[in-house]
């Protein structure tokens, strides 16, 4: 609402400019977004106001639930991949196990045998497993408060159960031919006892209420994390008797004195995550697969209690592997659906892991400035110590860490790019290796390490040897392998990086000279072509053209020498155009041009950088393009002034040893 006087622009300007006021508005907002509608009647009036609205949303199944949930944040991106914000902002790298999760979902949701089994999600620490189940559980929380998420229980019951669950057997193929849906499962024991102790049997006066998915609320979301196994305690999953209750209704018997503080009835109607499920009790695995197969729970003195929950388990490769040597369980594999959650093996995606990990840490770690190359060069030593080397050289070591990051690697085609994908999908590929976590201990050593608020790829790269060389876990044949690993990721990808980026800060600070030099070899090319010397600008002499000076340029881009004659006419023909067009031949006109000519030019210009770090005391033209190339460093390839002077020095020294 606007206030009369007032000016509308200034209003809107306060606004942003004030962070604390567009904070509130935006909590305001969120509010009136997740204000969910709260409905509570008798079945009656369930029957009458609510089910002809939306029979089948609310005779959906658990799977089925999750499924419409993950579909309302899915788009299919036409690749076989599932592009779901869901997922997007937290998980990198793992689209294949994140597909193959979603892919159960829908096999289960339509009906298939698959909804039937204990879902198992497997990978090594810090993989992402955990991350994956938490988003599963926030959103479903989100879900449950949207008009496509409602769902509705019998209220007071402690399972939260649908009131379709008061049907009678008799009469629901009647509700099939009403409604078109099917109804299964029965009212558990607890709302039998109040059905016939409070209402006389008459269901129709049975209460209804809508609840909503909370796992702190113990609605729809069940967790249990494994202790001590010699002290763990079946209750824990499907509760005891309540004494304190006992004495109330008299009968250790009655549902209403039995304690219904167990896991698997906080998950009904939602998902149960079993946490490190496999160092449990092989009783409590039983529990389970029967619950997941058979969508019942057999506990003392009551009768089978029906529940529908999805289970959703994650362990680590040690206890898997431990749980696969023994025979007798068998039978508890045959009812799971595993799915492995490994390492990524692209670097680009591994570096985004770093980028949320910091992003979410305490600010005097987030306040620290990195230079550009930091968390990618810590990412390739990642997954340079996924792979599985065996006997290969070093080169191509980087030729596969280049292709599972989808880049061009020269003299590699397609058939060599998907035969090195599909061989890294073998077991052993990707679940071991450095840990993001391992490399964000070392980061954070570096920050506490230093007295700048600026770390280089060096001072990283230095953190992740001195981890390595301290970390007791890590056997010492191990430990060798992996400094050679920062060695190859310092030679074969920061070299190359950082040269790049001095080589394009440098090539701008020099551009008109970048432009003389073009002049120089289009007049040099056309006198070639022409058969015809050169006047010499400064003596007036006349010379025959300088093919020495032709051949260092194009070599810079790898024409051969019998390739020479047809660039040299396709650079002419180009000029000659834009001559006709009226407009200037420049380096922008021709890429390949443009790509010798910086080449070149940063070759000439060596001796520019290596005043970097010379005692001797730079003129003051120098000291200005050196400074043009700091300040291009920082305003355009993301440096601060510290890390683009340690680049400086960096490559000069590189420049030094060549």
């Amino acid at each position: 609402m606007s206030i009369p006087g007032d000016d509308p622009v200034t209003t809107v300007q306060e606004t942003v400019q004030d962070p604390h006021a567009s904070f509130i508005e935006s909590l305001g907002i969120f509010t009136r977004q997740h204000r969910a509608g709260h409905w509570s009647g008798t079945f009656a009036q369930f029957m009458e106001q609510v089910l002809p609205r939306a029979p089948h949303q609310l005779a959906r199944s658990s799977h089925q639930y999750i499924w419409d949930m993950i579909r309302a944040t899915c788009t299919d991106a036409g690749d076989g991949h599932f592009r779901c914000r869901l997922f997007g902002e937290d998980l990198f790298g793992i689209d294949d196990a994140i597909d193959r999760v979603v892919d159960y979902f829908r096999a289960a949701a339509a009906g298939s045998e698959v909804g039937r089994r204990l879902l198992l999600l497997l990978g090594p620490p810090s993989g992402g497993k955990s991350t994956l189940v938490i988003l599963l559980k926030r959103a479903l929380e989100e879900y449950s408060r949207t008009d496509d998420g409602a769902l509705y229980g019998i209220g007071g019951c402690p399972v939260h159960e649908s009131p379709l669950h008061l049907v009678p057997h008799t009469m629901r193929a009647s509700c099939r031919n009403t409604y078109g849906i099917e109804i299964s499962g029965e009212a558990c024991p607890h709302c039998r006892a109040r059905l016939e102790d409070q209402y006389a049997g008459d269901f129709m006066q049975m209460p209804v209420e809508r609840f909503f998915v909370s796992e702190s609320g113990r609605s729809g979301i069940g967790t249990y994390a494994p202790h001590d196994p010699t002290t763990a305690d079946l209750a824990d999953l499907v509760g005891s008797v309540d004494l304190s209750k006992v004495a109330q209704y008299g009968d250790e018997g009655d549902p209403r004195a039995w304690s219904w503080s167990g896991a698997v009835y906080a998950a009904s109607r939602g998902v149960l995550e079993m946490i490190e499920i496999l160092k449990v009790k092989r009783e409590f695995l039983y529990l389970l697969l029967t619950l997941t197969q058979e969508k019942n729970v057999k506990v003392s003195r009551f009768p089978l209690i029906y529940l529908d929950e999805t289970i959703l388990a994650h362990t680590n490769l040690a206890e898997f592997r431990k749980f696969l040597q023994e025979s007798e369980n068998e039978a508890l594999l045959d009812r799971m659906v595993i799915i492995q959650v490994p390492y990524t093996l692209n670097y680009k995606e591994e570096a985004r892991i770093y980028k949320k990990l910091i992003s979410s840490a305490a600010p005097a770690f987030r306040d620290v400035h990195l230079d550009p190359h930091v968390l990618h060069a810590a990412a390739v030593f990642a997954i340079l110590s996924r792979i599985q080397d065996g006997d290969e050289k070093d080169v191509e070591l980087v030729k596969k860490v280049r292709i599972h990051a989808n880049e061009e690697v020269e003299g590699v085609n397609r058939a060599d790019v998907r035969r090195v994908k599909e061989k890294d999908k073998a077991p052993d590929e990707g679940p071991a290796g450095v840990s993001p976590r391992f490399v964000i201990n070392a980061l954070s050593n570096a920050i506490i390490q230093s007295n700048r608020k600026s770390l280089s790829t060096m001072d990283v790269l230095l953190a992740l040897k001195d981890g390595i060389e301290s970390d007791a876990r890590i056997d010492p044949k191990k430990k060798r392998k992996w400094v050679d690993y920062l060695v190859l990721t310092r030679k074969d990808f920061y070299n190359r990086w950082v040269k790049e980026d001095v080589h394009k800060a440098l090539f701008v600070s020099f551009e008109q000279e970048a432009q003389d030099l073009l002049n120089k070899y289009l007049d040099e090319v056309e006198a070639m072509l022409d058969n015809r010397q050169i006047k010499d600008p400064i003596t007036n002499e006349e010379r025959r053209p300088d093919e020495r000076f032709l051949r260092a340029v194009e070599e810079k881009i790898h024409i051969s020498e019998s390739g020479k004659q047809s660039f040299r006419q396709e650079v002419v023909r180009k000029a000659m155009g834009a001559y006709k067009r009226g407009t200037k031949f420049s380096l922008e006109s021709h890429l390949q041009l443009n790509d010798a000519v910086q080449q070149y030019l940063f070759e000439q210009r060596r001796d520019v950088l290596r005043l970097v770090s010379s005692a001797k005391r730079p003129d003051d033209d120098i000291r200005t393009k050196i400074s043009a190339v700091e300040k291009r460093l920082v305003d355009e390839y993301g440096y601060d002034s510290h890390s683009a002077r340690e680049a400086l020095n960096y490559v000069t020294t590189l420049l030094a040893q060549e």
